[in-house]
């Protein structure tokens, strides 16, 4: 970490808690800054409070006071990623043009250590993964950010020489002005969030944020699949490095006749990945691109990719019993990452969906289900009759709700034969009924756990 006193005596304010948060309060006392941190929700863990009051952090919780950036003579904002510009204080900000950051922001301004930067609307959190297992080495790489460890915590023990592979998401990337990837990746980009961005054009310009400040001197890596993406490559300075399952492009990494190569050279073939699904061949060819670039060795990028199992909540398998394989896909929070997780299948399918209705149109759905086995469909939370409405017109013979994750598991293994599938992926963000999407996937977890034991596991 950097040796800075930009921050000493400053007046920040951190708004947002969350383990971000206090990991940006804590960085920012340690940099000689007074810091206030704000929060709108006033219960929080007795292990934060007593964290941040030992370091003489400032607490305002349960509201967003008008006057808390006049009465605490606030210069700077380190904001949680997502909370909307919109916030009364940050607009209040904006209007006495106090400065605006995020947290991977903060983590950027004292690294000593090289950025590589992940993002895309589905599977930057196994490329980040799968990019981490590969560099770590004789020089530790470090995985961060929206993987669920935040950058300013990793950043301070991350040495000069040492990588950071940092997990971006677009709430994070709205948020930039000096960050700088020396490998920077797009995986993809559909349409998220649109809620927050409003519209497509400030998601996607959110995403390129990722290369807004590489040079030549850097690497642009981006999925060559789809002619959007190939144009958005041309606002890049960065050397552009893409990637195609396709085969569209043989300057990167590509995928052909089953092989998964880097510039003609075979690293192995897609078969033998621990991990199944079009998907994950193309977060395999992200991984492998960004290897390449660092001179990782072909022999090491193949034992990755052969023993990796796949993140946790991310058609995360499981286990099996009874003839029948569980796979949890909570992260799927919308229709695009389910489309991809049911072309992951071709065996006969049971799939548990449904979840927070933030209006979009599932019949979206309806080709990827008649085209996957899926032979029941189990839906619950608020898109429960949008779902069931959908799949009526997608001809799926078993149509059922239930209250909770847990109990569709149990009708799913109840409805089930041997060499089925049952697969947890919502379409859905989870907050009409959980916390978050890791505690809906915890509970389908724990149900199948539970149904293994009262049934006998075979």
């Amino acid at each position: 970490m950097k040796d800075l006193t930009d921050f000493e005596n400053k007046n920040v304010l951190v708004l947002g808690m969350a383990k971000s948060g206090v990991s940006a309060a804590l960085l920012l006392r340690k940099l000689g800054a007074n810091v206030t941190i704000n929060d709108l929700k006033a219960e929080q863990p007795e292990e934060l409070t007593g964290n941040l009051k030992k370091h003489q952090v400032k607490m305002i919780l349960g509201s967003h006071p008008e006057d808390i950036l006049s009465a605490n003579q606030i210069s700077l904002i380190v904001k949680n990623p997502g909370i909307p510009y919109t916030n009364p204080v940050l607009v209040n900000a904006k209007k006495n043009q106090v400065k605006i950051i995020s947290e991977p922001e903060l983590a950027y301004l004292v690294m000593d250590s090289e950025l590589i930067g992940v993002t895309g609307s589905n599977g930057k959190t196994t490329v980040t993964t799968l990019i981490q297992m590969m560099l770590d080495g004789e020089q530790k790489a470090y995985a961060a950010g929206n993987i669920g460890i935040p950058a300013t915590t990793v950043v301070q023990k991350a040495l000069k020489g040492d990588r950071v592979v940092m997990e971006l998401s677009s709430f994070m990337l709205a948020g930039i002005d000096q960050l700088h990837p020396h490998i920077a990746v797009v995986n993809n980009i559909f349409s998220n969030h649109l809620d927050w961005h409003k519209t497509r054009e400030n998601y996607v310009n959110d995403k390129m944020n990722i290369t807004k400040n590489q040079t030549v001197n850097d690497y642009f890596v981006i999925n060559w699949d789809n002619p959007e993406w190939q144009n958005l490559a041309k606002r890049s300075k960065a050397t552009v490095v893409p990637f195609s399952r396709k085969g569209l492009s043989k300057k990167g990494a590509y995928e052909q006749e089953g092989g998964l190569y880097f510039q003609s050279e075979l690293i192995m073939k897609a078969k033998d990945m621990g991990i199944p699904g079009e998907q994950n061949i193309e977060n395999a060819l992200a991984a492998i691109a960004v290897a390449k670039i660092e001179g990782v060795d072909s022999a090491h990028i193949k034992q990755v990719l052969s023993t990796f199992g796949g993140v946790k909540h991310r058609i995360q398998y499981v286990k099996s019993f009874n003839g029948r394989q569980f796979y949890n896909d909570s992260k799927a929070t919308d229709i695009e990452a389910t489309q991809v997780a049911l072309k992951a299948f071709n065996k006969p399918l049971i799939l548990i969906a449904g979840g927070l209705d933030r209006g979009d149109d599932y019949d979206r759905l309806i080709p990827y289900l008649q085209s996957s086995n899926v032979k029941e469909i189990i839906v619950n939370g608020q898109t429960s009759e949008k779902l069931k409405v959908m799949a009526r017109k997608a001809e799926i013979p078993v149509i059922k709700e239930s209250s909770r994750v847990g109990e569709s598991v149990k009708i799913a293994y109840a409805d089930s034969a041997k060499g089925d599938v049952i697969l947890l992926s919502p379409a859905a963000a989870s907050w009409d009924q959980y916390k978050t999407f890791e505690d809906r996937g915890d509970e389908f977890i724990d149900s199948v756990k539970k149904i293994s034991e009262e049934n006998g596991r075979l």
